[in-house]
């Protein structure tokens, strides 16, 4: 049954967005060529992406290929649809947009999230950015076909649609999920048919999809990817989910923004079960660190059955949890080292509590060398049998003896390595396992 349709001005952006679906664990196909009577034949896909070709075609050819395509699954009822716009804004946004407006009928709003922060595509205050620098300073002005002038999303998308164009900004995110979701429906209210979000990072792309959700507005989203990607993870449950007996555990500790971004491209490219641990009550005493890793382990454990992919990351990572350690360390009476042991060791006390309950655990991901040593102490491993190097500074193996012997380990430092590290280490991973 298809229940996300995608449609792209480009085969790129069509093949992009399907990878995006396919690690996700969404069986998905790309579309070149097809008439009404085939549709017929997509019954077994998931996700289906269709290419219009139409980035650098005048606006009215461009509005009746899109329509033509999304005309034909009304009434299917898909999980949702996706109108995939590029991610610096060329080509017929608004025409585009228009046109799945007008096929799905007057009851739709477009929700435009037009944020790609593993290539650094962001949006704030109505402005999109390419890793910092103001749109139309970019090379997307340069396009010989379509060129960008103006960076303003809104402006924009009013230059080129017939509907009214709402905006949402960086500042009204920190308001809430409930908030959004009263926004989003009062801009409905107000005959807004087309409503734009910025958005920074993945955390971001994931609240506005909690809160689209949460508001029951039917709508299409239109963005690069990621936001399609996050809002299948909630509303799509994949046929392949539990293909594995093998689990793989991510332990993150670093704090570092490098470990942020890879982590965010990890759970935006694979379907990843996580949770947050609060460092804050791991150093507070023995009783409250001991229920906060048994709510983390429980937590976790209670999920095997649906995820192969899991990930207990230090809620540090978010620097609004970051937690001052000298200030800390200071009222406490104790030093930095005692309170960052205290939180490696609690960390790796999670994972070694995982590790003995569920035995499909076979391999782990450690981010950061304290978070290691700590898992590896915890384990009573006497070492590690190194086979390979996923990532440059990124060491994979098996543990030497111990509680947990032969199972397969890749460790890498918090502040090393691309974007995609994380990624590249749980391929690997997954190789070693076979999975």
């Amino acid at each position: 049954m298809v229940s996300c349709i995608v449609v792209a001005d480009d085969l790129t952006g069509a093949n992009a967005t399907g990878v995006l679906l396919r690690k996700q664990g969404y069986s998905t196909d790309t579309i070149l060529n097809i008439v009404d009577g085939d549709i017929n034949s997509l019954t077994d896909c998931e996700c289906v992406t269709f290419t219009t070709d139409s980035r650098g075609v005048d606006a009215k050819t461009a509005y009746n290929r899109v329509f033509n395509i999304t005309k034909m699954f009304e009434g299917s009822n898909p999980a949702f649809l996706n109108k995939r716009i590029d991610s610096t804004l060329r080509g017929n946004l608004g025409a585009e947009t228009d046109a799945m407006l007008d096929a799905m009928g007057e009851s739709y709003t477009a929700i435009v999230v037009p944020c790609a922060p593993a290539s650094g595509r962001v949006t704030i205050g109505g402005y999109m950015t390419v890793n910092g620098v103001v749109l139309h300073k970019t090379e997307a002005a340069l396009d010989p076909k379509t060129p960008i002038r103006d960076p303003r999303v809104q402006k924009l998308f009013e230059q080129q649609t017939k509907y009214p164009v709402a905006s949402i900004y960086i500042k009204d995110l920190d308001k809430g999920v409930d908030w959004l979701a009263n926004e989003v429906q009062l801009l409905v209210h107000e005959s807004n048919r087309i409503i734009i979000f910025d958005a920074i990072t993945q955390e971001d792309i994931d609240l506005i999809s909690e809160a689209v959700i949460k508001s029951g507005i039917k709508f299409i989203a239109v963005d690069p990817g990621a936001f399609t990607a996050n809002l299948a993870q909630k509303l799509i449950v994949p046929s392949e989910v539990n293909a594995s007996l093998n689990k793989i555990l991510v332990l993150q500790g670093s704090v570092n923004p490098v470990a942020k971004t890879q982590m965010e491209n990890f759970w935006l490219a694979q379907q990843v079960y996580n949770v947050y641990v609060k460092t804050k009550l791991l150093i507070q005493d023995e009783e409250t660190r001991n229920k906060e890793i048994e709510r983390v382990v429980q937590d976790i454990l209670s999920h095997t059955k649906d995820y192969e992919l899991f990930s207990a990351t230090g809620d540090g990572i978010q620097p609004e949890y970051r937690l001052n350690l000298p200030k800390i360390a200071r009222e406490k009476g104790c030093t930095v080292d005692e309170l960052s042991n205290v939180i490696n060791f609690s960390m790796a006390k999670i994972a070694h509590e995982i590790f003995e309950k569920e035995p499909n655990f076979q391999g782990i991901y450690t981010s950061g060398g304290d978070v290691t040593a700590a898992f590896c102490k915890t384990a009573h491993t006497l070492g590690l049998s190194l086979q390979d190097e996923p990532v440059p500074l990124a060491a994979g193996g098996e543990l030497i003896e111990g509680d947990f012997p032969g199972k397969r380990i890749i460790t890498k430092g918090g502040m090393t390595a691309a974007p995609d590290a994380i990624n590249v280490c749980i391929a690997k991973l997954k190789a070693m396992l076979n999975m």
